[in-house]
């Protein structure tokens, strides 16, 4: 498998920005890898109806590795809440396998319509920033277990880390933005789990499309990115504890717009 310097390139520079957002937002990196890949294996002749579901693969397998180096930094800083991340981890794992079924079944408009209503939810929340009532607490373990299954399945269907649902649900909690943050870092790892073995089962029957794929992996892309991201990862922890993120939310909220159009477009 021989990979062109270009394509190098533009998949390490993919993993670098994507690996320090997901340190600095909590986020996985999906939103922004997903259509950057989906312009990748386009160009790389791979079928149109393989396309937005491959990208929805392959983010969710880098997020894997994204997450712990992420977590890690997070974690020193005793910013993780791991009795939520234990709570809610259960119902993740039970929603996120049956969510890789589902986006693999979808044809591929659909999945891409999707997508964008996703990214555009995500900017739309981002924006608002609305705040708790100072009453709201987390729920019960049945609540946590309901509300892990939902981010679990969204999740695997968009090829998401998981903190645009998990963030706005713990702050609305009453949990503190940093915590909410680095929890959802944690929460990443068992989301992205789960969802990438429901795609390699998903596509296990799959032809060989092109050399470095397996099934709805695009290994090339899984490598270069999760290693490049995994060193940008830390960086962005330590940035987001050191600066107010909130203004740079808002910017990061207009640029999903754009991709959100992009997908409605296609």
């Amino acid at each position: 498998m021989t990979l062109e310097p270009l394509l190098i390139l533009a998949l390490a520079a993919l993993g670098l920005v994507t690996g320090f957002l997901a340190g600095l937002l909590g986020i996985g990196g999906g939103m922004l890898m997903v259509p950057f890949l989906s312009i990748i294996l386009t160009s790389k002749g791979f079928p149109q109806e393989y396309v937005v579901k491959m990208a929805v693969a392959t983010s969710l397998a880098t997020i894997c590795f994204t997450s712990l180096s992420s977590v890690r930094a997070h974690h020193k800083r005793g910013a993780v809440l791991w009795p939520v991340a234990l709570t809610l981890s259960p119902g993740i794992l039970a929603g996120s396998l049956p969510g890789a079924q589902v986006a693999v079944a979808m044809p591929a408009r659909a999945l891409s319509v999707l997508f964008a209503v996703f990214v555009a939810f995500s900017a739309t929340q981002m924006f608002l920033n609305r705040k708790p009532k100072p009453t709201r607490v987390l729920p019960a373990t049945p609540g946590m277990l309901g509300a892990g299954a939902v981010i679990g399945a969204v999740s695997a269907m968009v090829g998401a880390g998981g903190a645009f649902i998990s963030v706005p649900f713990m702050t609305w909690s009453n949990v503190s933005i940093h915590n909410a943050v680095a929890t959802s870092a944690a929460l990443g790892f068992p989301i992205a789990l789960a969802g990438t073995l429901g795609y390699i089962w998903a596509g296990w029957n799959l032809p060989q499309l092109q050399p470095g794929a397996i099934g709805y992996i695009y290994l090339p892309g899984l490598i270069v990115i999760s290693v490049t991201s995994m060193l940008m990862a830390p960086w962005g922890a330590r940035t987001a504890h050191r600066i107010d993120i909130a203004p740079l939310k808002k910017v990061f909220a207009s640029f999903l717009c754009l991709i959100a159009a992009y997908f409605l477009l296609r």
